[in-house]
């Protein structure tokens, strides 16, 4: 895992759900300034990362973000995500001010569905040569 990576937010996914690899590549298409760092929550960096926050053994189905030292899961962890990106799906972080209550439940729902709905991988995505520098795994 390479040094100082205190300045980029860290997005830890499901590295083999169709759906968190399209959001990855989502996020890496409108994320202009190269902020984030990516890694799958099956690899032993996450793992590392993870037990620097107390926060061991992680649902799958939760994205998860580790931010400015705070880590943020679910539907607060998208909103936090794109609030830094390009484009118009910067104003979905205006859904902040919706309680978690509300919000996560639905973020569940697609979670629990996701690879029903969109599949899965049988090991985790390769990352393109331009990209592979922001996977810390």
């Amino acid at each position: 895992m390479p040094p100082n990576l205190s300045h980029h937010p860290i997005i830890l996914f499901d590295g083999v759900c169709n759906l968190c690899n399209q959001w990855v590549q989502f996020v890496i298409k409108r994320d202009r300034r190269a902020l984030f760092r990516f890694a799958s929550l099956q690899s032993d960096t996450a793992g590392i990362l993870l037990r620097k926050h107390n926060y061991e053994n992680p649902p799958l189905q939760s994205v998860i973000v580790l931010m400015n030292g705070n880590l943020y899961t679910e539907s607060t962890a998208i909103l936090h995500i794109v609030r830094h990106l390009r484009g118009p799906i910067k104003l979905m972080a205006c859904v902040q001010v919706v309680p978690t209550f509300i919000r996560n439940p639905l973020y569940r729902f697609i979670a629990r569905n996701r690879y029903k709905w969109f599949g899965r991988q049988t090991s985790c995505m390769l990352p393109t040569p331009e990209t592979k520098m922001r996977f810390l795994d």
